[in-house]
């Protein structure tokens, strides 16, 4: 596969899955505001400064906004343009990488994701906005949704859809850490809390409900809500599809597959970080994690995702020229080759010659 079409669908996914996080992480936030009573202007900032600060966007931010409001914070998450991380940024972007490889993907999958890509720069959508946010964000996860159930059921298992599965499981893996990490501020910088009050009960509930992880979280701890149960169950869920842990081993599993290299060994630099990566989250302990910090054992997790990110570009992605002439020889070569093959297919045509042939270049 060529390492432009592979880059293509490997970000085509990973757009999708970012815009479904940005709204299950808004919607959730929305909502939490409803169990609030009159919270005054520094409370808001508190409310929605954090979840800024998560997707990494801060300084972004403000640079177009002079504070944290839910309008500014929705508006810049959502809407903005200039913010290459916005919902409708992602899903433009998703759409453009999807339309440059157009022949990889079904009619089904191309038709939902123009769908939605045309409805999130509609008047529309504004309107719904407006109207109902929760609306709005359902209608951006159920998409999101019916993309991947297009995908499983009508695009070949070929290298392309492993592309795509490791765009979509790096970018989970991120962003379930970053969602994790939305309220590390009323955590003590080591150990687990003592005790936790009602407001934060509802805060860690809100970063289950953004991962969708509620319903799977009470069948195991039952209505029990505490900060510890929960980073266990984000980060070390072997079961849950949305686990860190999970999206690693996933991810793993995809990479190895590309290039038919056994776990235990490596053939480039992103098998190897990869590998490492899984066996850290395999045999850690949540208790190790506390003790050494929530947060920054979570700014651990993705710096290293972001070198895993890195590692897979110079692996299958980046094609090194030098000079403008040496890209041109290429291309020349390439064509020769296509010309001498089509060559010599007229004169086998021609010749009535029948069985196969070696060229040699």
């Amino acid at each position: 596969m060529l390492s432009r079409v592979a880059n293509c669908l490997f970000w085509m996914s990973r757009y999708v899955e970012r815009s479904e996080n940005i709204a299950r992480i808004v919607d959730v936030n929305l909502q939490l505001l409803l169990d609030f009573r009159d919270l005054d202007e520094h409370r808001l900032a508190e409310h929605w400064l954090p979840i800024i600060q998560a997707t990494g966007d801060e300084e972004a931010f403000f640079k177009l906004h002079s504070k944290a409001t839910g309008q500014t914070v929705t508006e810049f998450l959502v809407f903005q343009a200039e913010n290459p991380n916005s919902i409708v940024s992602s899903i433009s972007d998703a759409r453009e990488n999807a339309r440059m490889v157009r022949d990889q993907i079904t009619s089904e999958f191309w038709e939902e994701l123009n769908r939605l890509y045309l409805f999130v720069r509609s008047r529309q959508a504004r309107d719904l906005w407006n109207s109902s946010p929760f609306d709005f964000f359902q209608e951006i996860k159920a998409t999101s949704l019916r993309l991947q159930g297009m995908a499983d059921a009508t695009l070949m298992r070929n290298e392309g859809w492993l592309f795509m599965q490791l765009g979509k499981y790096i970018e989970r893996a991120d962003k379930t850490s970053r969602i994790l990490d939305v309220r590390y501020q009323t955590l003590p910088e080591h150990g687990v809390p003592k005790t936790i009050g009602q407001e934060e009960v509802l805060e860690w509930s809100a970063i289950l409900n953004s991962c969708s992880a509620w319903d799977a979280y009470k069948s195991i701890h039952g209505a029990e809500v505490h900060p510890k149960l929960v980073a266990e169950f984000l980060l070390l869920s072997e079961d849950f599809p949305r686990s860190f842990e999970m999206c690693i081993e996933q991810f793993n599993q995809s990479l190895r597959k590309i290039s038919a290299v056994p776990d235990g060994r490596f053939s480039n630099e992103a098998e190897r970080l990869t590998g490492r990566l899984l066996a850290e989250v395999q045999f850690c302990t949540i208790d190790e994690v506390f003790e050494r910090g929530l947060h920054q054992y979570l700014d651990d997790l993705q710096l290293k995702l972001n070198a895993i990110g890195a590692a897979i570009f110079t692996a299958y992605f980046f094609q090194s020229i030098k000079t403008m002439d040496e890209e041109i020889f290429v291309q020349q070569e390439e064509q020769q080759q296509q010309r001498a093959i089509q060559n010599e297919e007229f004169k086998m045509k021609n010749s009535g010659a029948i069985g196969t042939r070696v060229l040699n270049f």
